[in-house]
């Protein structure tokens, strides 16, 4: 179920926005024709759940964000 692969995957990431947002840039690089959506975002998501967090505690949001502020 799809509920179980959200849950899964927060282990790794803070909230529910920055996972909706990982998951579909994710889904957009990661998706073939001919294959449904779905399954393409179910696959991310266990990908997610399955993966070690980033070394250092930063997620790259996180790195993007301070990057950012630095050019400012």
């Amino acid at each position: 179920m799809r509920s179980d692969l959200v849950f899964g995957a927060l282990t790794h990431v803070k909230n529910r926005y920055e996972l909706c947002q990982l998951a579909s840039k994710a889904t957009r690089k990661l998706h073939k024709p001919n294959t449904r959506l779905q399954d393409t975002t179910n696959e991310v998501l266990d990908r997610f759940r399955d993966s070690v967090p980033a070394a250092g505690g930063e997620s790259p949001v996180q790195k993007v964000e301070l990057q950012e502020r630095r050019a400012a």
